[in-house]
C-alpha cells in the first residue's frame, strides 16, 4: 500500500509538471485563431474588424441549362462559397420513389379535380417518375445538394450592400436565398475549409439532385488564365485575380501569335512595351518594327540595338542582299527565294503587277545576280578564301551582293523595262538613295529595334517589308530558340495601300511562325484598313492565327467591323466601347477575360523613360 500510494504522488508530480508546462505554450490553433470574435448580433459574426454575414441557397431553378455559380464567383465580392454532397443509396431512393407514386397516383384518381393542391401533387409525381427513370434506365445518381455563401466586409452597412447584391445575382440564375439570422455561427464554419456541415442549418439548404444536375454546380469557373511558367499580365477586371499567360506553351495555345487592337491612347502601346520588357528579362530574342519611334527609350534602357535608315541615317540595307539565314539548313533555293520576296517589295514601288511584268522583273533580277556570278545554284552564293594555309568556303560578304543601282542600269537596257527604270531613281539617285547601299547593320542582339520613322508616311512601308524580311529570316535561325517579332501599324503591309504578295508573306509569318518557336505580333489601330484588302482575307487570316487576341477600347465602327470576323458577343461589344485606358479584352485560346494591364513602378518608370530621373 505504501509503495502504491508513494507511487501515486510520483505520478501526481509528474502530471503536474507536465500540465505547468504545457499551460503556457501556443500551438498551431492559437496562431490562426482570431483575436476577438463577437455574436451578439443575430444578423452578423463580428471577427477581428471584419463583419461576416451568410446566405444559405434554398431553392433552384426545376432545370439548369447554365453554370449557376458563375456570376457570383466572377464578381470582386469578398466571400467564400461552400458546397457539399451528400452520395444516397439508389436502391433505397427508388424503393421509396415507388412507394410515393403509388400512393400520389391512386390519390389523383379518387380526388375532386377541384382540389386546390391537384396541381402541386400532379408535379410531385412526375417528378418522382422523372427521378426514377433517370437512376434505372440512365444509371444516374441521385445527391443532396448544400451551398451556403458567407459575405465579409469592413463595416456593417458595406455588408448589408453585398448581401444585397448577391441575393439578387443568385435570384437571376435561378437561387433563392435565405439569410442565416440566429445561425451566422453555423454557416460560417460550414464555409470554413474544414468539411463541417452542421446540423442546424442542413435541413434548410438540402435539396436533391441528380448527377447531370449537379454540372450546374461546377465552382472552377472563373475566366482566369494562370499558366505555370507564364508572364504577368495584369488583373481580372470581374474578380481582381493575377492573369499569367506563357504564350509559348504548345501544349495549351496552338501558336504564340498576339493581336493587340485599339484606339490611339487605350493602352496598346503601354501594354506591348510591358511584353517587351517582361520578356527581355526572360532572354527571348524580340524583333520590333518602330514606324512612329515609340521604343527608343525602352531600347536604351534595356541595352538593346537600335537600327535607323532613312535620309539622315548612316545604317543602311541592301534590298537586294542574299543573307544566308535565309533559308535553313538542309534547304536549298538561295535566290529562288530572295526573287521571291523581291517580286513583293517592287510590287510596293512600282504598283500592282502583271504576270507578264512579273515575269519581264524576275529576268532582270536574274540578269544582275549574275553580274555578281550568283545563280540558282547554291554554290555560287559561297567564296573560297585561304584561312592557315588552308582554302575554305564562306557565304559571300555583304559587299558581294549587287545593289538597286546594278538592277537601275540593267532595267534601263530594255525598252520594256525602262518606266520601271523610272520609277526607281528615287531609290537610285534621289531622297531614297540610302536604299542603294552595302548593308552594314549588326544584328547580334536579343532586342533589335528598327526605327523607320525618317521614312516619312508614304515610304514606311517599304523599311516596314525590308526588316519584316530580315527579322524573319533571324527568326529561323534557331528552332529551339523562342522569339518575336513585333509589327507596329501591320496594317501597313496587309491593308489596301499594300498588295497581295506583301500580304501573303505576312500572313505566311503568322501561319507558320510557330515552327520556328517563334511568335507574331500585330499591333494597330486602324481595324478598318487591316480588313480592306481582298475582302479581309488577309487581316482575318492573321486574326484567326493568332491564339492570344488583345481588344483595347475601340470606337463603335471598329467594333462593328471587328464582329464580323471574330465572335464577340453583345455584351462584349458594350465592353470593348466602354473600357478605360489600361482595360483589354482577352481571348486567350477558348477564355475571353476582361483584364486590367498592371505593372510596378520600376516597371512604368523603364517603359515611361523616366528611370533615369528617378535615379537623379
Amino acid at each position: 500500500m505504501i509503495k502504491e500510494k508513494i507511487k501515486n504522488i510520483f505520478n501526481k508530480n509528474e502530471k503536474e509538471t507536465k500540465d505547468n508546462f504545457f499551460e503556457g505554450t501556443i500551438d498551431k490553433k492559437d496562431n490562426i485563431s482570431p483575436a476577438y470574435i463577437n455574436m451578439q448580433n443575430p444578423k452578423y459574426l463580428e471577427i477581428d474588424n471584419l463583419y461576416y454575414g451568410g446566405l444559405i441557397v434554398v431553392d433552384y431553378y426545376r432545370e439548369q441549362t447554365d453554370i449557376i455559380l458563375k456570376n457570383l464567383i466572377e464578381t470582386n465580392i469578398n466571400m467564400n462559397i461552400s458546397a457539399f454532397y451528400e452520395k444516397q443509396d439508389s436502391f433505397k431512393t427508388i424503393k421509396d420513389l415507388t412507394y410515393h407514386i403509388g400512393n400520389v397516383g391512386v390519390e389523383l384518381k379518387e380526388s375532386n379535380q377541384n382540389r386546390e393542391d391537384i396541381d402541386i401533387a400532379a408535379f410531385t409525381y412526375n417528378d418522382a417518375k422523372y427521378i426514377r427513370k433517370e437512376i434505372q434506365v440512365n444509371n444516374e445518381d441521385i445527391y443532396y445538394l448544400y451551398i451556403y455563401i458567407s459575405i465579409y466586409a469592413d463595416s456593417t452597412k458595406e455588408l448589408e450592400y453585398y448581401l444585397n447584391k448577391i441575393e439578387g445575382i443568385a435570384q437571376s440564375k435561378g437561387m433563392q436565398t435565405r439569410r442565416a439570422n440566429f445561425r451566422q455561427e453555423e454557416l460560417f464554419l460550414s464555409c470554413l475549409p474544414i468539411m463541417e456541415n452542421n446540423n442546424s442549418i442542413k435541413e434548410a439548404a438540402k435539396r436533391n439532385v441528380l448527377t447531370s444536375g449537379l454540372l450546374a454546380t461546377y465552382p472552377f469557373i472563373s475566366s482566369t488564365i494562370f499558366d505555370k511558367d507564364g508572364i504577368f499580365i495584369g488583373t481580372n477586371i470581374y474578380n481582381n485575380s493575377l492573369v499569367f499567360i506563357d504564350r509559348y506553351n504548345n501544349q495549351k495555345y496552338k501558336n504564340a501569335n498576339i493581336c493587340i487592337f485599339g484606339t490611339s491612347g487605350a493602352g496598346k502601346s503601354f501594354y506591348t512595351k510591358l511584353l517587351i520588357l517582361r520578356y527581355k528579362l526572360l532572354g527571348i530574342s524580340q524583333y520590333i518594327i518602330d514606324p512612329e519611334r515609340e521604343y527608343n527609350h525602352l531600347c536604351n534602357s534595356l541595352n538593346g540595338t537600335q537600327i535607323k535608315i532613312g535620309p539622315n541615317s548612316n545604317t543602311y540595307i541592301n534590298v537586294l542582299e542574299i543573307r544566308k539565314e535565309s533559308l535553313e539548313e538542309g534547304e536549298s533555293g538561295y535566290l529562288a527565294t530572295k526573287i521571291g520576296k523581291l517580286i513583293g517589295f517592287f510590287n510596293l514601288i512600282f504598283g500592282e503587277l502583271n504576270e507578264e511584268e512579273k515575269a519581264l522583273i524576275e529576268e532582270k533580277l536574274i540578269d544582275t545576280y549574275k553580274t555578281k556570278d550568283i545563280n540558282f545554284d547554291d554554290k555560287s552564293l559561297y567564296k573560297e578564301i585561304r584561312k592557315n594555309k588552308k582554302v575554305i568556303k564562306i557565304f559571300k560578304d555583304p559587299s558581294d551582293m549587287p545593289i538597286l543601282e546594278d538592277l537601275y542600269n540593267i532595267l534601263g537596257q530594255d525598252e520594256k523595262t525602262k518606266k520601271f527604270q523610272i520609277k526607281l531613281i528615287p531609290f537610285v539617285k534621289g531622297s531614297m538613295k540610302f536604299f542603294n547601299n552595302i548593308s552594314n547593320i549588326k544584328l547580334n542582339n536579343e532586342l533589335i529595334i528598327a526605327d523607320i520613322y525618317d521614312l516619312g508616311e508614304e515610304n514606311l512601308k517599304y523599311g516596314m517589308y525590308l526588316f519584316t524580311e530580315i527579322f524573319w529570316d533571324k527568326i529561323k535561325e534557331n528552332r529551339n530558340e523562342k522569339k518575336a517579332i513585333y509589327l507596329d501599324e501591320i496594317w501597313r503591309l496587309i491593308g489596301v495601300t499594300s498588295n497581295k504578295e506583301v500580304a501573303s508573306f505576312i500572313y505566311k509569318i503568322f501561319k507558320t511562325i510557330r515552327k520556328y518557336g517563334g511568335s507574331g505580333v500585330a499591333i494597330t489601330q486602324d481595324i478598318s484598313d487591316i480588313f480592306s484588302l481582298e475582302n479581309g482575307t488577309y487581316g482575318k487570316s492573321i486574326l484567326n492565327n493568332s491564339s492570344i487576341k488583345t481588344f483595347f477600347a475601340l470606337e463603335e465602327e471598329n467594333i462593328k467591323i471587328l464582329s464580323e470576323f471574330t465572335n464577340l458577343s453583345e455584351k462584349e461589344k458594350v465592353e470593348i466601347k466602354s473600357l478605360k485606358r489600361g482595360e483589354c479584352l482577352m481571348f486567350v485560346g477558348d477564355d475571353h477575360i476582361l483584364t486590367k494591364i498592371d505593372c510596378s513602378e520600376l516597371e512604368r518608370e523603364i517603359v515611361e523613360g523616366r528611370e533615369g530621373q528617378r535615379k537623379k
